[in-house]
């Protein structure tokens, strides 16, 4: 069975886009993380990297059904 190129393409860059997003998120939990669980700015932090998904991931869809 062969895949085409294109679903290849968009299945890396869709890979690429979710690891990018677990490192930020992992990256926040031990910057901000605690005992205590999230402070005020680790709260922002982790929301800041949703919504940055969020739009990360709306402009990689967009861009590769314009391809």
């Amino acid at each position: 069975m062969q895949i085409a190129r294109e679903t290849v393409v968009e299945i890396a860059v869709s890979l690429v886009t979710v690891v990018v997003f677990v490192v930020a998120v992992v990256a926040i939990g031990m910057n901000y993380g605690g005992r205590g669980g999230f402070g005020p700015e680790g709260a922002v932090a982790l929301l800041g990297a949703i919504v940055g998904f969020i739009v990360l991931m709306f402009a990689v869809g967009f861009f590769l059904s314009g391809r």
